[in-house]
């Protein structure tokens, strides 16, 4: 802005006057100024939410915790090497462990991973990179509907549809591979039954919609002219996956695969169905039997007598409580060290 100075009119010359100064705003401990009203009452909902997960996730395990230690005091064995029969109807003579149960539930878990991941690796890269658009989009949501069949449903389907199907390859399995411990063991007649060979597919198929979404969710963001660029240099189309979406989806894909693990080692309906028809104690074979955490306290909820036969499951459940905590801790840590891998490349 200009005006003529009065002292300067005979000489026609035009100076700037002085612009005022802006006033000065205090600072505030977000920033400069105070942010508007919508955006501190959101901010204290966001802060109050995760405070109120972290509360319920401590008020979880303290209850376990305060259930679990009258029954821990009164029993007579080891707790995490005992692998017997538990007895806890009797207060004063209490003996139970976890150390089987423990074996078996990171068993079948593991089993069912390495079913489940190659699948739903080659389902999402369809579906993302191969799969007609008209034909991409049924397909997902026939996947994702697998989530949503109640688990004891694929209980009833595993024992009575899928283990007829499976015995003829679990009986040469255990006939031509017995020298290999997973295969050396158990009720090979019966292997098509009740066993961890069936329970773990079972087991693969429930988890197969959640590593499959996630996976799926992450290979759609892969940078569009990072493969464009690839395609320009000649590339086919499994070069381009190979060199621009496997690398970018790494991280998804394993954050999926150790969500389906956290769903796996909790699941009990469709596992108890399959694994009480079988009584062969647990010798890391596939064709074993056995029980997982969930199983085992599902299995005896109904019998909870008094507070030490309670607080004997109850413990079992800490410790699956803070397994599950142990499998998210790694998959942070594993999601961590391929990002910081992949902004280093």
């Amino acid at each position: 802005m200009t005006t003529p100075n009065p002292a300067d009119a005979g000489s026609g010359e035009v100076v700037a006057a002085p612009f005022p100064e802006p006033p000065v705003v205090p600072i505030s401990p977000w920033g400069y100024g105070r942010p508007p009203l919508a955006d501190r009452i959101f901010r204290r909902l966001s802060v109050g939410a995760g405070l109120f997960v972290v509360a319920v996730i401590a008020g979880v395990g303290g209850f376990l915790l305060w259930h679990a230690l009258p029954a821990l005091a009164r029993n007579r064995v080891n707790f995490f090497t005992y692998r017997g029969n538990w007895v806890t109807a009797d207060p004063s003579a209490m003996r139970f462990g976890i150390l089987e149960q423990l074996h078996v539930t990171i068993f079948v878990s593991v089993f069912a991973l390495v079913l489940a991941m190659p699948v739903a690796l080659g389902v999402a890269l369809y579906l993302t990179q191969y799969a007609p658009r008209r034909l991409a989009a049924p397909l997902s949501y026939t996947v994702d509907l697998l989530a949503a069949v109640p688990s004891i449903i694929y209980g009833v389907w595993g024992l009575y549809v899928l283990a007829p199907q499976v015995r003829p390859v679990a009986v040469w399995l255990n006939a031509h591979l017995g020298a290999v411990f997973l295969f050396s063991t158990g009720n090979a007649s019966a292997a098509g039954g009740g066993t961890i060979f069936t329970a773990g597919i079972v087991l693969a198929v429930m988890i197969l919609p959640i590593i499959t979404a996630v996976t799926r969710e992450v290979f759609v963001q892969t940078p569009q002219d990072e493969i464009e660029a690839a395609l320009a240099l000649g590339a086919t189309r499994w070069e381009v996956v190979k060199t621009t979406v496997l690398p970018f989806g790494r991280s998804g894909f394993i954050s999926g695969s150790i969500l389906g693990l956290g769903q796996a080692l909790g699941e009990t309906v469709a596992l108890l169905i399959i694994l009480r028809g079988t009584q062969t104690a647990f010798g890391w074979s596939l064709f074993d039997g056995g029980s997982t955490f969930a199983t085992k306290i599902a299995g005896a909820a109904p019998e909870f007598n008094n507070q030490y036969q309670a607080g004997a499951y109850l413990a079992a459940g800490l410790v699956l409580f803070l397994l599950t905590f142990v499998v998210n801790a790694l998959a942070r840590a594993a999601v961590a060290g391929t990002r910081a891998a992949r902004s280093r490349s």
